[in-house]
């Protein structure tokens, strides 16, 4: 029995080594992939709809990747419009960064004995023309490597929205007939979880750009969109995304010349802003569809993040919420179904629950009148 478990154990680390080392390798070819076949489950709705009304299938699966471009679009201007705002102060921003650096450097030089001659020639060491060189050829590199991403990104999300019906006969003709049925229900479960994440995601972003502009534009905040917008992109990577955008805008605004009122007002609008998002927005707009327990969110995002890097961690979530919903539906691994998700004594009663249990009752007392 323990020689049967102990093979049984490596055959299961083995095929975790190997699936690891995979996903690693086929980074390129697997994370357009990805994202393509998450948002054409956030897409199918409106593409059966157009194809519903008479729209051609091509001409549908168009419109959807169109209104998908223009978006993308029009919050890079938002951007652009900013970028160009910050641009025109420049050069003060410059003048109170160097005023904030050399506070920094006399802090350094009194409290760890280095001194500001021996500090510029250690920053000289690492502005070397070869370092620059290394670091403008990986932004390029980089950016080369994200244009061709997103191409391929567009391209596999037109071919698997137009042939789904087909992909979807091709797996249930791997599945016996009397579990077609479940394997079909699997499916349409795992597209409802992809969309109400993204969905849900997408308009809570929405809400958190308009909050945080008003926030920071009360502190004082100078370009507040472009923070705003900072802000609610970076809330598309769980936990750290949020902290990081909040952690630049505080950088910014102490090179700006902001003092500590600012500084304390941004961190009681970051505050604010979480308590409403974490018990209004996340239940009432995005739903417990993806009911992955907080140790699994975290690890998921630590393993995504070490296989894929950044998009990795964006994919973490709703990956993770289509393997726990497998799970659930298949005898065998149940018990994974069981680790992932929540216990029922962690479910807790959020406002937005109350509100929701509030007007189905309300609803009812006046169909009864």
């Amino acid at each position: 029995m323990s020689g049967f478990s102990l093979t049984r154990l490596i055959k299961i680390l083995l095929f975790l080594f190997l699936l690891i080392a995979g996903l690693v390798y086929a980074r390129p070819f697997l994370v357009p992939l990805t994202f393509a076949a998450i948002m054409a489950m956030l897409f199918l709705p409106l593409c059966s709809w157009l194809e519903a009304r008479g729209v051609h299938k091509v001409i549908a699966i168009l419109l959807c990747i169109i209104i998908m471009l223009c978006s993308i679009a029009g919050v890079l201007w938002l951007l652009y419009w900013q970028v160009t705002d910050l641009a025109e102060n420049a050069g003060k921003i410059q003048e109170n960064f160097m005023k904030r650096l050399d506070q920094v450097r006399r802090f350094i030089s009194s409290s760890i004995g280095i001194s500001k001659q021996k500090q510029e020639e250690l920053i000289q060491n690492g502005q070397s023309s070869e370092t620059i060189g290394h670091t403008v050829s990986g932004i390029l590199s980089g950016l080369g490597e994200l244009l061709t991403d997103f191409i391929l990104f567009v391209v596999y999300l037109f071919m698997l929205l137009y042939y789904r019906l087909f992909l979807k006969r091709f797996v249930l003709m791997w599945v016996p007939q009397k579990d077609r049925e479940k394997t079909s229900a699997i499916i349409e479960n795992c597209r409802h979880v992809a969309q109400q994440y993204l969905g849900g995601l997408i308009i809570m972003i929405g809400c958190l750009w308009v909050m945080y502009s008003i926030g920071f534009a009360l502190v004082g905040v100078k370009s507040p969109i472009f923070f705003a917008i900072l802000c609610g992109l970076l809330e598309i990577v769980p936990f750290v995304g949020n902290l990081t955008g909040n952690a630049i805008t505080m950088l910014m605004v102490i090179a700006q010349g902001g003092n500590f009122s600012m500084i304390l007002g941004i961190l009681l609008t970051y505050g604010a802003i979480q308590f409403i998002q974490t018990y209004l927005l996340e239940p009432l707009v995005v739903g417990a569809e993806v009911n992955i327990n907080p140790l699994i969110t975290i690890i998921s995002l630590v393993l995504g993040e070490l296989i894929w890097g950044i998009p990795g961690m964006v994919l973490a979530i709703p990956v993770m919420g289509i393997i726990k919903i497998v799970c659930d539906n298949i005898e065998e691994l149940r018990p994974f179904g069981f680790l992932l998700g929540r216990e029922r004594t962690e479910r807790k009663t959020h406002f937005a629950d109350r509100l929701r249990k509030w007007r189905m009752r309300r609803e009812v007392m006046l169909d009864d009148r």
